[in-house]
């Protein structure tokens, strides 16, 4: 029972850290990690797949 404590206070402290810009900052976002949002991919054309005509 007390690794199961310990466990789920790690976690907590995980995402409580991971987002700590999210819930403390205010308009705070996740950051954009896809491609399309990535302007030195696109002026280098490295482009998403899903951004194709095929998949539209």
């Amino acid at each position: 029972m007390k690794i199961l404590f310990l466990a789920l206070i790690l976690l907590f402290l995980a995402v409580l850290l991971l987002g700590i810009k999210v819930f403390f900052v205010k308009g705070g976002q996740f950051p954009n990690t896809h491609i399309h949002g990535n302007p030195e991919m696109r002026k280098r054309g490295i482009k998403c797949a899903r951004d194709d005509e095929f998949f539209k």
